[in-house]
């Protein structure tokens, strides 16, 4: 059976220097990169839960396991890092994060979250940008489980926001009624990250 593919809206602003946002250079290649060690996960564990919690009327926890059971989308997408790289024509599998937030009835004053990953990494995203239709909680890239690297056994994908709103290794995501900075914007990056606006550093 085959999954539903959703196309995300900036892989149809036309050619592929029309694609690439201000300041990027296209890449073929997936690059590395992240702050500290790559963390070793085993979502097998009995512990391993993503939660889903905060500003809401039904908190509720999932394991690895459960995420894998629910419902997969394709999500044909371009990818673009803060540090100068894009990569045109990926495609991701995973959860729609709009099924997730539903499933726990935010609370009407709910606008941002919070995604909360292993070593205590944490990123902002408004909410209204986190349920779009292209962004998923992702586990597959290209038809294969994701890399290490790369945020296994699970990350955000937000794909109309520079790729470090895309977190890995999640394990959390806290509904909140105001915004704050997760982990990168405490060192310096922009609150939102628009990589049409080149929304890279400050508030």
């Amino acid at each position: 059976m085959s999954r539903p593919k959703i196309i995300s809206p900036d892989t149809q602003r036309g050619s592929a220097k029309e694609r690439t946002p201000p300041g990027q250079t296209l890449t073929a290649k997936w690059p590395v990169l992240h702050y500290g060690n790559v963390p070793k996960v085993d979502p097998a564990r009995a512990d391993w839960k993503l939660k889903i919690f905060g500003q809401c009327d039904a908190e509720y926890e999932l394991s690895y396991a459960d995420i894998r059971a629910l419902p997969a989308v394709d999500v044909f997408c371009d990818m673009h890092c803060v540090t100068h790289w894009s990569r045109l024509d990926n495609t991701f599998t995973g959860v729609a994060t709009k099924l997730l937030i539903e499933r726990a009835r935010p609370k009407p004053n709910a606008r941002f979250v919070m995604c909360h990953s292993e070593a205590g990494f944490t990123v902002n995203v408004p909410l209204e940008e986190f349920i779009k239709d292209d962004c998923i909680l992702a586990y597959q890239w290209e038809g294969k489980d994701l890399e290490p690297d790369h945020g296994w056994p699970l990350r955000g994908l937000v794909p109309q926001l520079y790729l470090w709103k895309s977190a890995k290794w999640l394990r959390g995501i806290e509904l909140r009624g105001t915004d704050a900075p997760g982990f990168w914007e405490q060192n310096g990056y922009h609150m939102h990250g628009d990589p049409w606006e080149e929304e890279r550093f400050g508030w």
